[in-house]
């Protein structure tokens, strides 16, 4: 178990799903957003003892949303992160939660990992929100810069170090936006199958902003589009399907058919 540091200062107390999930996270850098809570509803269910990896787990909310819905499987949850003040971050907020099955470590995925913990190819899950662009003008503020922006990594390697860590035909899940769709399917053609293409809209009659691609490494099966999700109505409210992901921390599976 992580053993709890104090608290540093500089950094807000926040919640997830209702306030089921607490997070802490900084005033002033990267903040998580409901990408997050919505790629983690993506992972239905998992066999007891799972091991799941987080790649770029910023401050945890992607595991902690996970660790919360599927604790009684008693899985082993461990978090990658390139900047060590998320890391500790994201292991303050397991400790918080009483998640002593989730570990958040600070390792840069371009480097060779050594870790007894974090070996390839020793993951039933592997799930990623990875940075969305390598053109954009980066942040000011270098944590946001840093989590938002490809640094001497591409989305390809990114996706490749995902497939590494996953079992044989373990499972994928990413967000990402949804132009990077093509490139995301061609990276994983002929490496993993079974692509189930889950695109996210603001609001109806829009053009779909997000997409959330589940896929299993080593399987031929063929891709999948999903119904739409919906997250506002005309209002701007959450809909219904929403409130039941972000809210109350249901997954996709419990309300459309995946």
């Amino acid at each position: 178990m992580y053993e709890s540091k104090a608290m540093p200062t500089g950094y807000s107390n926040d919640y997830l799903l209702d306030k089921k999930v607490k997070i802490f996270q900084p005033l002033n850098g990267y903040r998580a957003s409901s990408d997050a809570v919505l790629l983690a509803a993506m992972v239905a269910k998992v066999a007891k003892n799972a091991r799941i990896l987080d790649v770029g787990s910023g401050t945890g909310a992607v595991s902690l949303c996970l660790a919360a819905r599927l604790q009684a499987a008693n899985p082993e949850i461990h978090g990658v992160e390139l900047q060590p003040e998320l890391a500790e971050l994201a292991n303050l907020s397991a400790a918080a939660n009483g998640f002593d099955f989730v570990r958040f470590h600070h390792l840069d995925i371009r480097q060779k990992i050594d870790s007894e913990s974090l070996k390839p190819c020793s993951f039933d899950a592997v799930i990623s929100n990875p940075p969305y662009s390598e053109n954009d003008m980066p942040s000011p503020n270098n944590s946001k810069a840093t989590a938002h922006n490809h640094h001497d990594f591409s989305l390809e390697q990114w996706i490749a170090f995902c497939l590494k860590m996953a079992k044989p035909f373990g499972q994928i899940f990413l967000v990402h936006r949804a132009e990077a769709l093509a490139q995301i399917c061609a990276t994983l053609n002929g490496k993993a199958g079974g692509i189930s293409v889950l695109p996210i809209y603001s609001k109806k009659a829009q053009n779909a902003k997000r997409i959330i691609v589940a896929a299993q490494k080593d399987s031929k099966a063929p891709c999948r589009i999903l119904p739409p999700f919906v997250t506002h109505d005309e209002k701007g409210q959450y809909t219904e399907a929403a409130e039941k992901i972000l809210r109350q921390g249901l997954s996709f599976a419990e309300i459309i058919k995946i």
